[in-house]
Parts: C-alpha cells; sequence; structure tokens
C-alpha cells in the first residue's frame, strides 16, 4: 500500500493552496507535489495564483487551479479579499494554506471576514528567511506554521518572539528517489541535443551553479571560484543555469559584464530557464551552491544533486548547510569563501573528493504524507 493512502480521512477534504504564480521554482514544485498527494488521497486539491507554465502539470496530475492574482505588492492587492472570501466560500474550504506574504495578507483579510465556526482552518508556510518586518510577520500568523528546515524554524522563534512556538513545526522538504534516482543517467536522444546545443562543454570539467539570476544565489562568488581555477590547468567551464527574473535584468548584464572583466567568456556559459535540470546535473562534474546573505531555507537542489550521487558543494549556512550536513558533510565550504569553493571543486577533478553515498533522507513521499496528516488533524480539532 502506498504510503499516502495509509491513513484515509472520513470525508475528502477540500485544500486550498495560494501563492503568486505557477510559473518555476521551488515553492511552486512543492506546491504541486501536495496538490498531487492529496488528490491520491482522496481530497480535493485547489491552488490558487496568477497562473504560469506549470498550470498544465498540476490539472494533469487532478488539481484545480483558480485565476486570481495576489502577488502584486501594491495595496490594491488587498482589494481582492472579497473576491478571494467568496472563492473559499464556494470552494466550501476545509482548509486554506498560504505559501507567500503578499497573498497571505489578502488570505488573511478574507479568512477574519468569515464566520469563526465555517471558515476553514488556516496554515502558512515559512520558505524562506525573508527581511524582518511587519509584512514578512504575516507567515506566522496561521493557526498552524510549517517550517521547512530547522534553521527555518529558529530564524521564525527567533524574530518573532510572540510566536508560539508550539504551532511552529518543521517538516522539511524532500526529494522522491524515483524522480532522481542514483547515478541516473540521461538518455542517449538527450545527451545527443545537449551536445549539439552546447558543443563547447566537450571535453570539460563542467561546474554546475543552478538557480534563478538573483543576486542572493551568489553568482559573483561562482564567477570568483571559476576564475581561481584558471591557473590550475584544470578545462573547468563554469554552466549557469538559470532564467532571468524580468526585474532583475540590470543584474543579469552585471553577471555578463563581470565574466568579460575576468576574461572567462570561453570557459562560462548561461543556458537561460531550462525544465531538464536533473539531466543537466547528471552530465555535470561538479554541483554547486554559492548562495550568500539571506540564506537558502532548505537547499532543495543541493538535495537533488546529492540524492543523484553528484559531487555537490554549498556554503554551510542556512539550509544548504544543514542539507548537507545531513547527507555530504564533505560538500559543506565556509560562507563566501571562493578560496576554499575552488580547492573543494579541484579536490573533485583529482578523485580526492569521492561522491555522495545513497540516502533515504529527506524523503519525498514520506513528509508529503506527514504534511497532509496535519491537514487532516487540524480540520478534526474543534
Amino acid at each position: 500500500m502506498n504510503h499516502l493512502e495509509a491513513i484515509k480521512h472520513d470525508r475528502p477534504l477540500t485544500v486550498v493552496q495560494i501563492l503568486p504564480a505557477l510559473e518555476s521554482g521551488g515553492v511552486e514544485r512543492g506546491t504541486l507535489e501536495v496538490s498531487a498527494a492529496l488528490v491520491e488521497r482522496g481530497h480535493r486539491s485547489i491552488v490558487v495564483s496568477a497562473g504560469g507554465r506549470l498550470v498544465e502539470k498540476l490539472q494533469s496530475a487532478g488539481g484545480e487551479h483558480i485565476m486570481l492574482d495576489l502577488g502584486k505588492k501594491s495595496p490594491l492587492t488587498l482589494l481582492q479579499a472579497g473576491k478571494l472570501r467568496r472563492v473559499l466560500q464556494h470552494t466550501q474550504a476545509d482548509l486554506v494554506h498560504v505559501r507567500s506574504r503578499m497573498p497571505a495578507w489578502v488570505t488573511l483579510l478574507a479568512w477574519k471576514r468569515m464566520r469563526p465556526e465555517s471558515r476553514p482552518r488556516l496554515v502558512t508556510t515559512v520558505h524562506g528567511l525573508n527581511s524582518v518586518n511587519w509584512y514578512s510577520k504575516v507567515m506566522t500568523y496561521g493557526e498552524l506554521v510549517i517550517a521547512v528546515s530547522n534553521c527555518c524554524r529558529d530564524y521564525i522563534l527567533k524574530n518573532y518572539p510572540n510566536t508560539d512556538p508550539s504551532k511552529v513545526l518543521v517538516i522539511h522538504r524532500g526529494v522522491d528517489a524515483q524522480d532522481f534516482p542514483y547515478d541516473y543517467r540521461p538518455d542517449e536522444a538527450w545527451t545527443s541535443q545537449w551536445n549539439v546545443e552546447f558543443p563547447q562543454l566537450a571535453g570539460k570539467f563542467v561546474v554546475l551553479l543552478p538557480g534563478r539570476l538573483t543576486r542572493f544565489k551568489g553568482h559573483f562568488d561562482f564567477l570568483q571560484a571559476i576564475s581561481k581555477l584558471r591557473p590550475s590547468k584544470i578545462p573547468v567551464h563554469g554552466l549557469i543555469v538559470g532564467g532571468v527574473d524580468p526585474r532583475r535584468r540590470q543584474y543579469a548584464e552585471s553577471l555578463h559584464s563581470e565574466v568579460t572583466r575576468l576574461g572567462l567568456l570561453d570557459s562560462v556559459t548561461f543556458t537561460g530557464h531550462r525544465s531538464d535540470l536533473r539531466e543537466i546535473m547528471c552530465v555535470s562534474d561538479v554541483v554547486v551552491s554559492t548562495s550568500i546573505k539571506p540564506p537558502e531555507s532548505f537547499g532543495r537542489t543541493v538535495l537533488e544533486a546529492v540524492k543523484l550521487g553528484r559531487p555537490t558543494l554549498g556554503y554551510d549556512h542556512g539550509g544548504v548547510g544543514e542539507v548537507l550536513g545531513k547527507v555530504y558533510p564533505q560538500g559543506r565550504v565556509p560562507l563566501e569563501d571562493t578560496d576554499a569553493m575552488a580547492e573543494k571543486i579541484s579536490a573533485v577533478y583529482r578523485g580526492e573528493l569521492p561522491p555522495p553515498e545513497p540516502t533515504n533522507e529527506f524523503d519525498l513521499p514520506t513528509l508529503l504524507a506527514k504534511e497532509i496528516d496535519l491537514y487532516e488533524e487540524l480540520v478534526e480539532q474543534v
């Protein structure tokens, strides 16, 4: 019996998850995973967002989508509270789960205007270590607050000391070993197409940095580490995989300028957004995370790389440090120490740093079952 089916609720629940959009990213993928798990257990899953490329995937797994843009950081967005309240009433939602700050403010307004005896239970998840202020504090207002890591829970309780510790629970994000099997290798068709698209990688020692082009991902540190490897005669090639945020085009341009300044035009490739990151990780020699401040709250991509058996390096802070400490401690690098990062990459090249062993830590089906168990328990409470 599938673990997700092991505990059945007396009646199907209607669970509404709310986030800004369904384009790409870890929060979005996690939302789809919870939705699919809800459907598998016999519940009704609805996601409210401004839409995006992942809507079709959501619906193909049995989830429903309601188009409502609650992500714009504007006081006018709060006027959507009435519309959201009608959505929650019309769908007869048993539980609403909010995953982002602006939608959380709209949801809180809508929720408070509903009759306490008939309104859905309210859950929030703190996915990131956001700036500490009144705007971010809304994520602590759920009846249950989920933190995606121990460092995330510590951050909540340290910065919002009035939060009841008993309602802040850690449910790590996870990776399904079926999706990221150890020692996976892409098929021949994919590999041939990849070689056609990126012939400059042939014969190179490829160092991969995945993630959207945003400053906290630490791309400048990554470029420094690649630059420091050049004198060593390692045939290194830096591979940056991630889309450009339309609001941060200037940052993307500054990265290209830095590549030129460091003389790395023939040693660094930007692929833009890709939907085949698993395959790209498998044809890379090292996967790195150079996220700076604020740190990653979990570090899912690092975990995916380790699950695949790829040598994986990351700064030892926040969620990345927490994950690596569990599954590949030798991959930890002191924060912002680009010399140490370059040396670790060299150690992989020299065969002195072995790849990760298979691990069952952070198993996705187990963690999804834990989250849905919490939904069912919360709805059952009087």
